[in-house]
């Protein structure tokens, strides 16, 4: 994000509780299930998904506003929410950040120390993998062995997307 000069992270809004050492406000936006589907119920989602007994969401007005502004948004979303926001808006970009094997995958969970438990740790990788089978429809895939080149990749994406003609039509009109 502080490479991008006009760019927008989204806040996702989960009826989860925080995690140590997450901000309310800054990590997710966390709320009661009355109020999630509420908003739900409302359209004030622009995606939404239920998993490991949470609900997770985007706000809808905070991405059209920034989207008015012509900022770059950027979403971290599962592949339901990522399916969910190309239906609704066809036009928008998407990248799968990929492990460089479920090996590195699993490592990473447990290295992450959140779940505790073996079964938590086996749903993620079994979710992972149902995930990735359903991710054909991502518009780039960049493989995340190193946050570095993680982060090269996706900055080059946004570049590219940028160069397109459909957003630089104006200028041969002018």
């Amino acid at each position: 994000m502080e490479r991008l000069s006009n760019a927008y992270f989204s806040i996702s809004m989960t009826t989860r509780g925080p995690r140590p050492g997450e901000v309310a406000g800054r990590d997710y936006l966390y709320v009661t299930e009355e109020t999630f589907l509420k908003t739900l119920d409302e359209g004030g989602l622009l995606e939404h998904n239920y998993h490991f007994s949470n609900w997770y969401g985007t706000p809808r007005g905070p991405i059209e506003e920034r989207l008015n502004q012509a900022a770059d948004v950027l979403l971290d979303i599962e592949v339901g929410g990522a399916a969910q926001v190309k239906g609704k808006m066809p036009e928008a970009v998407t990248i799968f950040l990929f492990p460089p094997s479920m090996e590195e995958l699993e490592q990473r969970l447990r290295a992450r120390d959140t779940d505790a438990l073996e079964e938590k740790i086996l749903r993620r990788l079994e979710r992972a993998r149902k995930e990735y089978a359903r991710a054909l429809f991502y518009d780039y895939l960049v493989i995340n062995d190193t946050v570095d080149e993680a982060i090269e990749e996706v900055l080059a994406i946004i570049k590219a997307e940028h160069c397109k003609l459909e957003s630089r039509r104006h200028l041969i009109a002018e």
